[in-house]
């Protein structure tokens, strides 16, 4: 068994990408900390028990609990290395058609979420001048489409949080990295109804949507098993990438998005040069 000294502490690890890394790290010899609602039904996913694992029953939206749980972690360790924000929840639906609980709670889990566990995990890392910090977008952070509004806006949010955060922590010694991933062979879109506004109005595009979805259900050509072991070998890094697109169809999604946007830029560029004060 190959044996780390590195600690790890990842969310939303009891199932799709999280469970496979947490699994992948500890066949390494790594000490993990990893959360999900309910630390039971995390240990059964995991499989196994011991010194080098400690799961936690968190809410990654009630900050207090996340505090709690990074003090739990190092308390157990005696450090924390590499932090992965990989919890995630998607909601489908049209702007109008979410509720705001709906809207609302695929901000708290995919941001705010997210926030909590930067900002209670900085004090150590900051402190020992070393560490690394991993949140997960998507490759719809990149590109927004239709019916995805609440998921795509935290996930837009996410990738402009981690560039904020790389340029405070660098100079610290600690690294930040968003990871953009395309579709992977996970868990994530087998939630059903679960993943789409409970109101439907006629006139949008939400059941196309779903129609979409569900047919790329098990087809997905990501290998959640090498993404974990790019993660691992990320951290190993003294500067590694603050943006890593993770797939093929991420890297071709991004492309094309970025050629759409300079086709648009040059178009309107006679306004966008028109706005200063005259002379």
């Amino acid at each position: 068994m190959e044996t780390k000294n590195k600690v790890w502490f990842v969310t939303g690890a009891s199932k799709g990408m999280g469970l496979t890394l947490v699994k992948l790290l500890l066949s390494k010899g790594y000490k993990v900390a990893a959360t999900s609602r309910n630390a039971a039904d995390l240990e059964k996913q995991v499989g196994e028990s011991g010194p080098n694992f400690l799961p936690l029953g968190v809410n990654i939206a009630e900050n207090e609990q996340v505090k709690e749980a990074i003090e739990k972690t190092v308390e157990t360790f005696g450090k924390l290395d590499v932090v992965v924000n990989n919890a995630g929840y998607a909601i489908y639906g049209a702007i109008e058609e979410l509720s705001d609980q709906e809207f609302c709670q695929a901000i708290d889990v995919n941001l705010i979420g997210t926030t909590n566990v930067i900002r209670n995990a900085m004090p150590y890392l900051r402190k020992q001048e070393s560490g690394h910090i991993i949140n997960f977008s998507s490759s719809g952070g990149y590109k927004g489409y239709g019916s995805s509004g609440a998921y795509t806006a935290a996930k837009f949010a996410v990738i402009g949080l981690t560039e904020c955060l790389a340029d405070e922590i660098k100079h610290l010694g600690v690294n930040a990295t968003v990871v953009a991933p395309g579709f992977f062979r996970t868990s994530f879109l087998d939630k059903g109804a679960e993943m789409y506004a409970k109101t439907m109005i006629d006139g949008y595009k939400t059941d196309g949507m779903k129609a979409w979805m569900q047919s790329m259900n098990g087809t997905q050509q990501g290998d959640p098993q090498k993404l974990s072991q790019i993660l691992i070998d990320i951290a190993k890094m003294k500067n590694p990438p603050v943006h890593l697109l993770a797939g093929p169809d991420a890297y071709q999604l991004v492309q094309e998005k970025i050629k759409e946007d300079e086709v648009e830029r040059e178009n309107w560029k006679s306004l966008t040069f028109s706005t200063n004060l005259d002379d």
